[in-house]
């Protein structure tokens, strides 16, 4: 469970004096001028997605690398059941504003919502729902943990609905797959709390569940073990990601240096999300829930081109067989956004440290290349 630190009832007394939006996170903070000025900067997404669409949407290696993603993707499904012996059992199938309450409108559910069977074509059930579109950048939070683990399972034992999450990136420049990064992932557990930081109702320093970093494959691929992540206060059920360019992949099975080229959340369909929560130990957070078009960062991450809502399928009849994810993302690996992501402690063997110049209101905004 997560407690609201005593700073939000400071932040709640100012908001009589100050035109200030209370975020998520506490202490986040922000101004009616810099919304307007986040705003002015719209058109950088659009002109990028306008442009990616145009020069590479029947490029042969476009199509090739979707063929490889729906067999991938196929596999990847065989695969998790026959590890859980699910072989023979039947299976469930399937923002501005505006852009968010498109997405959001619409099923990402590959299991119930259509008549799917084992004689369906592949590609109508393992598409994505993307192709060489830039994906909005995000508010990181406050929670990133630097040089964390090179590993693909990251769930620890923690309790929760087993998610498999397979992100595959795309360098919007070239159209082809980026292969030279490092992706962190992080988020909270079933009810609200976050690893490796020190800060009042989380887990802790000594902590690192539901956290990891993977080398993409030649096809921009990285997965990872995990589980559906729970909710706290203000803020919808989200995962967040941070693509690293140029980082050394150390000794100890971490990573240090390079630049920050994306940072992002994914966010779930509300019928999905209400479903988890209603099961344990999900249920045991008190919290209330925040919707997803109530969520302040969700807009960030929709325009009327990328959805950020990623597809899935149940990998069996119920949440405790798991959920198999998966999105595309695309990102210019030529930006830095290294500003927008400082860390708020650092891994170490026996114990993480905190950031002594962690920049809070850093993480509160976004990049330019925002939804």
């Amino acid at each position: 469970m997560v407690f609201v630190p005593s700073i939000t009832a400071t932040l709640a007394a100012a908001l009589s004096l100050t035109p200030v939006f209370v975020l998520g996170h506490p202490g986040e903070k922000y101004g009616k001028r810099e919304a307007m000025e986040e705003m002015g900067n719209a058109h950088v997404v659009s002109t990028m997605n306008r442009r990616a669409l145009e020069s590479c949407q029947n490029s042969p290696s476009v199509k090739a690398r979707k063929e490889r993603a729906i067999a991938r993707r196929a596999e990847t499904f065989a695969r998790l059941r026959r590890e859980r012996n699910l072989e023979n059992a039947p299976w469930l199938h399937r923002r501005d504003a505006a852009s968010l309450e498109k997405w959001a409108a619409q099923s990402h559910d590959r299991t119930g919502s259509f008549d799917f069977d084992k004689d369906t074509p592949n590609g109508d059930i393992f598409g994505a729902n993307t192709s060489c579109i830039l994906t909005p950048d995000n508010a990181n939070g406050p929670y990133f943990v630097y040089q964390e683990h090179i590993r693909s399972d990251v769930t620890e034992g923690v309790a929760g609905v087993p998610l498999h999450l397979e992100v595959q990136f795309v360098d919007v420049q070239t159209c082809e797959p980026a292969a030279a990064i490092l992706v962190d992932t992080w988020s909270c557990n079933a009810t609200g709390a976050y690893s490796g930081v020190s800060a009042r109702g989380e887990g802790g320093l000594g902590t690192t569940y539901l956290r990891g970093v993977q080398p993409a494959d030649a096809d921009g691929v990285v997965s990872f073990d995990t589980i559906f992540p729970g909710h706290y206060q203000g803020r919808a059920t989200h995962q967040h990601l941070i693509a690293h360019v140029g980082a050394e992949v150390l000794p100890n099975g971490t990573y240090a240096g390079g630049t920050v080229a994306h940072l992002s959340q994914l966010f779930f369909d509300q019928p999905l999300r209400d479903t988890v929560e209603a099961t344990a130990p999900y249920a045991d957070n008190p919290i209330p829930h925040t919707t997803n078009l109530d969520d302040w960062f969700t807009g960030y991450a929709a325009t009327p081109d990328y959805d950020p809502f990623p597809n899935y399928i149940m990998l069996g009849s119920t949440l405790d067989d798991g959920i198999f994810m998966w999105a595309e993302l695309g990102l210019n690996t030529s930006s830095n956004w290294t500003y927008y992501a400082p860390y708020a402690s650092t891994w170490k063997e026996g114990g993480g440290y905190d950031n002594p110049d962690f920049d809070f209101m850093a993480v509160a905004f976004p990049p330019p290349t925002h939804g």
